[in-house]
């Protein structure tokens, strides 16, 4: 494969554009690889789709070795499919809903478990035809409500999404493990380093749920994660042992009405009373799904999770000034002590042991010390509410956790009988009685991953593409096309290169040197090979690796070869 710059459309640009905050985002852009359509929408110029096939391929590769077989289903989804799995309302406003003209309701898919449930009901009907997995890559779609870095939250994507249906709940985790060595594998291919982390299903469902997370320093999503023995959780589902301290002192232990004026926030409480904020407890009142009030409570120093709220509580919300006051609960002062009839009291796990609490007394400007549970207070529930953060000790090895960011570029599920259920999807086991499938359901997004290992692999002249992805693999640069020896070495130096199977680019453009060289560093192709009249008539020509920037004299007449078998060494 041979292209010539000089007719490749990638209109590169020579400053940061100013909507792009992410490096991925802007290199993206300045290489000529992508080009905003609308908010959210992306065109993917020729060097882009190049590595998005590259990517694509892998995928097959590894999903077809690993049971997969390829289909491809409509992006539009009848209204009625998510209706009765009961998606329809639960999925919110990020389900693009659509009309046809016989104002019949459809979802433009962001994920396809009812169509891909709906097409096997009926035609799988015996255990012998199990198990089977079922994939395809296509275009996704989500009505974000705020589109930004670039490819990573758009509301139009490419994914490869694939469901697996078994007879039961050991087939199922048997393909979900074969599933999990087939994305632990396309993504070293792609060049990415990727940790799977325990998640939250979220709107998918089912029992469980690991995301491949791609480290970066300005990834979307916090994980935790031990070195000691490779637990990793994303913020929304990791556990943690939370090491929690009393709070101040009391004579006899018995608790005391503390004057706190102007403290409202734990900084300010601990500040006044002189103790850390883990001495502190946060009391968080909301309004749970049903309506009820509750206080929550959580240690100090730590944050009430949001998605482990969601699950304790429902669809809840923050309670209003209004309700807080018609409840007698003074904002910045509130506690578990003498909560009004009515009003839940649900505290961390983590708090269980501690028999001393520093909370407010509901009253202004006032707080309580000593406040012990069970004597003064009774729980109505303890529940594990608070986010996990770097300290806090693993729940596996007790070992303290650190924190990191990712990028999330793949999900496998273990649905169980969700979908198989809600859609009536069944088959006829062993002894002829009727059985739900066990469903799982893997995801990989495709263009994310593109960006995921821009934002891996960069430095700041631009790009650095590992083999596997890079949209050419080597860029040959003659620094004179119109010299009578530069530029005929530099043509047959590209032709024997493709000869050899290497995917290359030949920089023909009459521009200056250091327009040629900024190019090739921003394009980040794995190999350069740069061609200046002195090297050529002494028989040599520069090899660069871009990865570590290592540049070596080689003789013309050995570089083809040695550069297809660095190549080949890197492809994977």
């Amino acid at each position: 494969m041979l292209e010539k710059m000089s007719r490749l459309y990638a209109p590169t640009l020579k400053e940061d554009p100013t909507e792009a905050d992410l490096a991925s985002h802007k290199l993206l852009l300045r290489a000529g690889m992508i080009r905003k359509t609308a908010s959210g929408l992306y065109s993917y110029l020729p060097l882009a789709w190049r590595s998005l096939e590259k990517i694509e391929t892998i995928v097959r590769e590894e999903m077809d070795s690993h049971g997969g077989q390829e289909v491809l289903l409509p992006v539009l989804t009848p209204a009625e499919l998510w209706r009765e799995s009961g998606r329809w309302d639960v999925y919110g406003p990020e389900l693009m809903r659509v009309q046809d003209r016989h104002e019949r309701e459809f979802a433009l898919g962001p994920t396809h478990e009812e169509t891909m449930t709906d097409l096997v009901n009926h035609e799988l009907k015996s255990y012998k035809q199990l198990p089977q997995n079922l994939y395809q890559i296509q275009q996704k779609f989500r009505d974000e409500l705020r589109p930004r870095f670039g490819l990573m939250r758009g509301r139009e994507f490419i994914m490869k999404d694939a469901y697996s249906f078994d007879a039961d709940e050991a087939g199922l985790k048997a393909t979900y493990d074969q599933m999990y060595d087939a994305y632990d594998r396309i993504f070293k291919r792609c060049g990415l380093h990727c940790v799977p982390v325990a998640a939250d299903s979220g709107q998918i469902g089912g029992s469980s749920s690991i995301e491949f997370m791609a480290l970066a320093e300005y990834g979307e999503a916090a994980i935790v994660h031990c070195d000691q023995c490779g637990y990793a959780a994303d913020e929304e589902a990791a556990t943690a042992v939370i090491a929690v301290a009393d709070g101040p002192a009391t004579p006899d232990g018995e608790m005391v009405e503390l004057d706190t004026p102007g403290a409202h926030t734990i900084e300010e409480v601990a500040a006044l009373l002189g103790v850390d904020r883990s001495a502190t407890r946060k009391s968080i009142a909301l309004v749970n799904g049903v309506g009820e009030p509750v206080v929550a409570i959580v240690p100090g120093d730590h944050e009430l999770n949001d998605v482990k709220a969601s699950h304790a509580f429902g669809d809840y919300r923050l309670m209003t000034d209004e309700e807080l006051e018609s409840l007698g609960l003074v904002k910045g002062c509130i506690g578990p002590v003498g909560l009004p009839e009515g009003v839940l009291c649900v505290c961390d796990i983590s708090l269980q042991q501690s028999l001393s609490w520093l909370v407010g007394a509901n009253l202004p400007e006032k707080h309580l010390a000593g406040a012990c549970p069970g004597r003064d207070f009774t729980p109505d529930e303890w529940l594990d509410l608070a986010s996990a953060k770097a300290g806090d000790r693993c729940p596996e090895c007790g070992a303290p956790l650190k924190e990191a960011r990712g990028i999330e570029v793949g999900q496998i599920f273990q649905l169980g009988d969700k979908y198989s259920r809600a859609l009536h999807a069944t088959f006829l086991d062993q002894d002829g009685k009727e059985r739900f499938f066990q469903m799982g359901c893997y995801g990989i997004g495709v263009t994310r991953t593109l960006a995921a290992v821009v934002e891996q692999s960069h430095d700041e002249a631009g790009i650095v593409w590992p083999v596997p992805v890079a949209p050419f693999e080597v860029e040959v640069l003659p620094l004179d096309v119109s010299d009578d020896l530069v530029w005929p070495a530099a043509q047959r130096l590209a032709d024997e290169l493709a000869a050899l199977g290497v995917q290359t680019l030949l920089d023909d453009r009459k521009e200056r040197a250091g327009v040629k060289f900024n190019d090739a560093d921003l394009l980040g192709l794995p190999y350069q090979v740069v061609l200046g009249k002195r090297g050529v008539k002494n028989g040599t020509v520069e090899l660069k690796d871009r990865a570590d920037g290592e540049r070596t004299d080689v003789p013309l007449e050995d570089v083809a070869s040695q550069v297809a078998g660095l190549v080949d060494a890197r492809r994977m």
